[in-house]
C-alpha cells in the first residue's frame, strides 16, 4: 500500500500545484485588474481547497500508517532531529503542508465572504498566496517529478 499511496501523493502535489498557481494567479489579477469577481474565481479557490484536502489525507495516510520514513522518525525524533531527511518529512514538511491546507481554505471561505468584488480578489489573493509560498517551502522537490508504480 506505501508505493500506491506514495505516488498517488505524489501525482496529486502536481494537480493542487497547478490549481493553487491557478488561483493565486486569478486572485491577484481580480484584484490589482479590478475585475468582477466571477463563479469561475469561485470554483478554482474551491477546487485547489479540495486538492489541497486530497493531499492532507493521503500525507495522513503516509505520516501515520504506510510510510517507513516517519515510522523511524517518530520512534525517536531526537535522532530524527538530527537528520536532514527525517526531519523535512517528520517535521518541516507536515508543518508547512498543513498551514497550506488551512490558508487554502481561508482564501476560499473568506473571499466568499467579503461584499464586494475587490474584497474577495484580495482575501483569496493574500490567502492563497501565502498557501503557494508554504506548498513551495514544503515541497519535497527531491522527490522524484512523476511517481513509478
Amino acid at each position: 500500500m506505501y508505493p500506491i499511496t506514495l505516488a498517488l501523493h505524489n501525482l496529486v502535489r502536481w494537480v493542487a500545484l497547478i490549481l493553487g498557481i491557478l488561483a493565486a494567479a486569478r486572485a491577484f489579477s481580480g484584484w490589482f485588474g479590478n475585475r468582477a469577481w466571477s463563479e469561475r474565481d469561485r470554483k478554482v479557490g474551491s477546487f485547489f481547497s479540495i486538492a489541497m484536502d486530497v493531499q492532507l489525507l493521503l500525507g495522513l495516510l503516509l505520516y501515520f500508517v504506510f510510510s517507513p520514513l516517519t515510522r523511524t522518525a517518530l520512534s525517536n525524533l531526537g535522532a530524527a532531529m538530527g537528520s536532514a531527511d527525517l526531519r523535512f518529512f517528520a517535521l518541516e514538511h507536515a508543518l508547512y503542508m498543513f498551514l497550506a491546507v488551512i490558508f487554502a481554505h481561508l482564501g476560499s471561505i473568506l473571499a466568499r465572504r467579503a461584499t464586494d468584488a475587490k474584497a474577495k480578489h484580495q482575501r483569496a489573493a493574500i490567502f492563497f498566496g501565502l498557501a503557494m509560498l508554504l506548498i513551495l517551502l514544503g515541497m519535497p522537490w527531491m522527490r522524484p517529478l512523476l511517481p513509478s508504480l
